[in-house]
This record gives C-alpha cells, sequence and structure tokens, in this order.
C-alpha cells in the first residue's frame, strides 16, 4: 500500500490542465464492442480505474493499441465468447465499478452478458435495479447465479427490442447502460428520466458519430431507432469537471493563485456558482478560470438569512463527487454551511478525520453535515490519514496541503483510480508531497 507525506502550509502558483474525464472515459471505452471497426479515442486519462478498464477489454479478446499519450485506439472484431462467461472475467469485473458498462454492449452485439455485483469505491448502497430492469424492457431475461455472486442476462433469439421506459431514478451509468444497448434493439426505444450530464451527452454523441440514431440528447427523454450495426468512429474526451472543482478548492483552502487551463467552462453547469456560494472568486478567461488568491472567503447565506445548504442533485444539480471537496474548504471559509450527500450514505464519514485535524462539523447523520468555518484563524493540525473513497481521498489531499505540520496520507491508491499523476502535477505548483511505495 503506498502513500503520500504532504508537507502543509505552502502557497501555490502557475497553470494547470485538468486531465480527460474519468466518468465519461469509462463510458465511452466501453462503448467499443458495440462495434468490430476501430474506434479512436484521444484525451483518455491515464488513471487506474481507466487503465483496469482497458485491461479487461484486452482479456475480452480487443485489439489495443496507444500511440501517444491519451491516445488510444480499439477494435473489436475478435471478442472471446467463452471468456465473457468464465469465473474470472466476472470476479475481475466486480473489482472494477465502471465495467457495469460492458453490459449492455455485449447483451446488444451478443445477445448474452453477466451483471456482477460492481466494486469501486465503498460510499454506501449502489443499486443495479435501474440496470437490469431497463435490459428487461428490451426483452431480456434474467437471472441471478448464486455461486457467482452475478445477474446472467439473455437478449430473445431474434435480439432486443425497442420500448417505453420511465427509470426509477436518473442513474447515470444506468442512462449510459440501457442507451448502449437500445442502440441495437429493433425498433423505437424512449428513455424518460434519464440522465443528462455532459459525460452522457458525450457518449450519446459518440454513438451517432458510430452511426446510431439517437433524439433528445441533453434532455432527460432520450428517443432512440435501433440500427442494425455501428461502425468506428473518432471522439475526443471532455477535461473532468471534478479535476476543474478539486483544483478551485486547492487554491482557496491554500489561500493561492492559479490558472486552470481548458475547462470547457460550457459543460461546468452550476460548479463555479456553488463555489461562489463559499466566497470563492473566480474569473473565466476564454475558456480557462483564474482563481486570484484570498485572505477571506465568506459564506452567502440565504436572502432569509438561513444557514446556506449546498446539497448534490441530477444534472444540471451539483455532481455529489464535488461535495467532499466543498467540505473541506467551507471549514476555513467565514461563516457556516450545511453539507446534504442525498445520494450515498457513507461519503461524508471522512469528516471524523477532518475533526481530528481541528475542524469544526457536526455530523448530523449519514447525510448531513454542519461545517463552521474557522476564517483561517485557527489553521488544521497534520494528522495520519487514510483514503477510504476517490473523492475523500482528493479532499483529505486537500486538507493536508493546508495543515501546519507534516501528515501521512495511506491507501492513496484510491486517489489514483480518480486522479492522473496528481502528486507531480501538484508539486510543479509548489506543493511538497512525495509519494512512498
Amino acid at each position: 500500500m503506498s502513500s503520500f507525506i504532504v508537507e502543509g502550509g505552502h502557497t501555490l502558483s502557475g497553470t494547470i490542465t485538468p486531465q480527460g474525464a474519468k466518468n465519461e472515459a469509462l463510458e465511452v471505452i466501453s462503448a467499443v464492442l458495440l462495434t468490430d471497426e476501430e474506434v479512436h479515442m484521444s484525451n483518455v486519462p491515464d488513471i487506474l480505474d481507466v487503465r483496469n478498464l482497458i485491461e479487461l477489454l484486452r482479456g475480452m479478446g480487443v485489439e489495443v493499441t496507444n500511440p501517444s499519450k491519451g491516445e488510444y485506439t480499439f477494435k473489436s472484431c475478435n471478442i472471446d465468447l467463452q471468456y465473457i462467461e468464465s469465473e474470472e472475467f466476472i470476479r475481475k469485473c466486480a473489482s472494477l465499478r465502471g465495467s457495469v458498462m460492458i453490459t449492455g454492449p455485449l447483451l446488444a452485439r451478443f445477445g448474452k452478458a453477466y451483471f456482477p455485483k460492481p466494486g469501486g469505491d465503498k460510499i454506501g448502497r449502489r443499486r443495479v435495479d435501474t440496470h437490469i430492469t431497463g435490459f428487461a424492457h428490451l426483452g431480456a431475461s434474467y437471472e441471478y447465479d448464486t455461486a457467482r455472486k452475478a445477474y446472467r442476462l439473455l437478449a430473445p433469439r431474434d435480439g432486443l427490442k425497442g420500448s417505453y421506459m420511465l427509470l426509477d431514478e436518473a442513474s447515470v451509468t444506468g442512462t449510459a447502460n440501457i442507451l448502449m444497448a437500445a442502440v441495437l434493439a429493433k425498433g423505437n426505444t424512449t428513455i424518460y428520466n434519464a440522465a443528462c450530464e455532459p459525460y452522457l451527452q458525450q457518449l450519446s454523441r459518440l454513438l451517432v458519430a458510430m452511426g446510431a440514431s439517437i433524439e433528445g440528447i441533453g434532455s432527460n427523454m432520450l428517443k432512440i431507432t435501433g440500427v442494425k450495426s455501428l461502425h468506428g468512429a473518432s471522439h475526443r474526451i471532455l477535461p473532468d469537471m471534478i479535476e476543474v472543482g478539486s483544483f478551485i478548492g486547492m487554491a482557496a483552502l491554500t489561500r493561492s493563485s492559479i490558472t486552470i487551463k481548458d475547462v470547457s467552462w460550457e459543460n461546468l453547469g452550476i460548479i463555479p456558482e456553488c463555489f461562489r456560494r463559499l466566497g470563492i472568486q473566480l474569473e473565466q478567461r476564454g475558456d480557462d478560470i483564474f482563481v486570484p488568491s484570498q485572505e477571506s472567503y465568506v459564506i452567502d447565506s440565504f436572502l432569509d438569512g438561513s444557514i446556506m445548504t449546498i446539497a448534490d442533485a441530477p444534472w444540471p444539480g451539483l455532481t455529489p463527487d464535488l461535495l467532499s471537496v466543498m467540505l473541506v474548504v467551507a471549514t476555513q471559509c467565514r461563516g457556516s454551511v450545511l453539507i446534504h450527500q442525498k445520494m450515498f450514505e457513507s461519503r461524508l464519514f471522512f469528516v471524523d478525520r477532518l475533526i481530528e485535524m481541528g475542524a469544526q462539523i457536526i455530523l448530523c447523520d449519514p447525510h448531513r453535515a454542519v461545517v463552521i468555518g474557522h476564517d483561517h484563524r485557527f489553521t488544521l493540525k497534520a494528522a495520519r490519514l487514510h483514503s477510504p473513497d476517490i473523492r475523500a481521498g482528493i479532499a483529505l489531499l486537500i486538507s493536508a496541503m493546508s495543515a501546519k505540520g507534516t501528515s501521512v496520507i495511506e491507501n492513496i491508491e484510491q486517489i489514483d483510480r480518480g486522479y492522473e499523476d496528481i502528486d507531480t502535477r501538484l508539486n510543479a505548483l509548489g506543493a511538497h508531497i512525495i509519494r512512498q511505495n
């Protein structure tokens, strides 16, 4: 297990460019299974989750070439159909959260797939009902294989058939999975209450470039006319909005001035406004964000004077992946804020570590925490920390960078799952982070 040794109290300065978006990469890389022709991708992030998904595809028989950093070509013309039903394959899928999105393409193209209980972050219960019931609407049958701890899905002999469905929740991975299955289903499919995040829009645009027929991209109602086959295409992955938000949080908590390059501002949604509610000034400079140094950040209140609440919500609401960062930033703002994590019941438990570092936080329940800002009157204290998941991990790294003294963060493999060479990139801005294997 690797760790970071973080010497806190250093100011950052300079320019940093976000990596390609992790969540989009997992979706669009899964889509290469829908065709036997070449699919080219650029701006692919070099992070653990993406590398593991690519290795999973290689094991299935996908031809993968990587001519340069961030550039990949995939060709799924010789899929090993026996391997994708093997215990080894199912076990590998179960250890990788992103593997859930290969189910839709496999079911649509080959008529069968296993859907194991997904791995990934330990952030509470993650239902798979939306995926399974969506496939059932397309005509697939399913049964739970107790021995393999996975659902076995089978398409009808004459293939999946289009259908109208109203999703029980606007699940991003559920929408992506069902959409990829529907593009090769016979007839018309309507997905209502669909997720509409920018990364889902990007997946839709890739599928259209491959020959799919999709209407309503960017809305919560997608209409798909099935086609017999898809062809090759090229695609560029968006910058990662979660990295952008993480860098804003780092600049604020360390009272630094940095420029974040090429952020795809139009795809950030409400993220800049939510940081402004914490008193952080942001300047849009073309497609860059400039975060100026501030001595103090004053948290807004609502118009009636009541305490500000920052909560996650389906897009275009705030992504839950940034609440951990915003909570850490609020510990040094002036004022109080209620952080309401609605979607996952275990993502706020890392605040115990922040309290040990000197933060004033009241954990109300698994979903809500009240943060009383120090306004930099008290500096967080260095501590020995453990990263429980990707987003809590980056939040703890930010807190350690602002703390007095030297902190140790263990289990940084969780951070590496979502952030590419984060120690090297932050050290280039003036941070003092040592990776210890």
